[in-house]
């Protein structure tokens, strides 16, 4: 079952269409990365998710709730965390997070509860007794992280959580969102790439309003640019292009010189089947293996050749 669905998803600003026919699948209990550069309408698409604007067309379901008939029963099903979040600087943290426990109606004594586990989570057990004001950026992230748990959603909706945090907060924040899998759905918005690498199953980029790929990051990788395995030999590499060629999985190869080494580069369409067979026929080819590697395109390769594309001449 989908936790997170949209279909043919529209919102205009006037003569601005800042999402276009946005469809999105994401399964329950996915950590999602939802990836494009800024003022691509990543912003836009998690307001429409939550209900808190309305669509200029298209359908929307998030935790079994049709988004569109803005359902009461979505805000006990759902946690947003903004990019910047907001709080009462006079409240303590503790204080403030038993404010919200209240506003969803939870028994005080399941809140105080509620309250000191996730302070642990986020490592403000010891902050949960000062003032807000006085916290830093991260631990306002972490703070909003924290309020946006307090109901244990069925889905968590994060904006850019870590794209203001010096290297030391960005990785607690991180560390936390992953220990969040299995526990709740997670469709996390942000343009930095190694952050989704670092927690995502799946991803999808959008750009200008429009999904542009989706999938797993191999899949994404390995649908807009192959794999590609390079091997190096001491022999002229002819025996393996010879047992190569013909094979379904091959989309292309070739080959080089330096010195006394030939570099043979195979690019396949079937990165499963490459893996199995590859070894074998180089065994089966005589030749003397001295090196031996699987180079897939990085994240960011894919990102930058999607966001680009037709930008030239603009």
């Amino acid at each position: 079952m989908d936790a997170i669905r949209c279909e043919s998803l529209c919102k205009n600003f006037g003569n601005l269409r800042a999402v276009d026919q946005l469809n999105v699948s994401v399964e329950q209990g996915s950590t999602f990365g939802f990836l494009g550069p800024n003022g691509a309408g990543k912003t836009t698409t998690l307001r429409l998710l939550t209900g808190l604007t309305n669509p200029t067309s298209g359908q929307m379901w998030v935790a079994g709730e049709d988004v569109s008939s803005r359902p009461m029963d979505l805000r006990s099903k759902v946690g947003y965390l903004p990019e910047s979040p907001s709080f009462y600087g006079w409240m303590k943290g503790r204080e403030f997070l038993l404010f919200t426990a209240s506003l969803y109606g939870i028994d005080p004594a399941k809140a105080r509860d509620r309250v000191e586990q996730l302070l642990d989570q986020v490592d403000l057990t010891d902050a949960g007794g000062r003032l807000i004001k006085g916290y830093s950026r991260g631990m306002l992230q972490r703070l909003g992280l924290a309020q946006a748990l307090i109901h244990q959603p069925q889905v968590l909706f994060l904006d850019e959580p870590a794209s203001a945090l010096d290297p030391m907060g960005r990785r607690d924040m991180l560390e936390t969102i992953a220990a969040l899998k299995g526990e709740t759905t997670v469709f996390v918005s942000t343009h930095i790439l190694s952050d989704v690498e670092r927690v995502c199953d799946h991803v999808a980029i959008i750009n200008r309003g429009k999904m542009v790929a989706s999938g797993t990051i191999d899949e994404i990788r390995s649908s807009q640019h192959g794999s590609t395995f390079k091997i190096e030999v001491e022999e002229d590499p002819a025996p393996l292009a010879s047992l190569l060629g013909g094979r379904e999985w091959l989309t292309s190869m070739e080959g080089s010189t330096q010195g006394d080494r030939h570099l043979f580069r195979v690019a396949v369409s079937d990165m499963d089947t490459a893996k199995k067979e590859l070894p074998r026929l180089v065994y089966e080819s005589g030749l003397t293996l001295l090196h031996y590697e699987l180079a897939q395109a990085s994240l960011e390769d894919v990102f930058v050749d999607l966001v680009t594309e037709g930008e030239v001449g603009e």
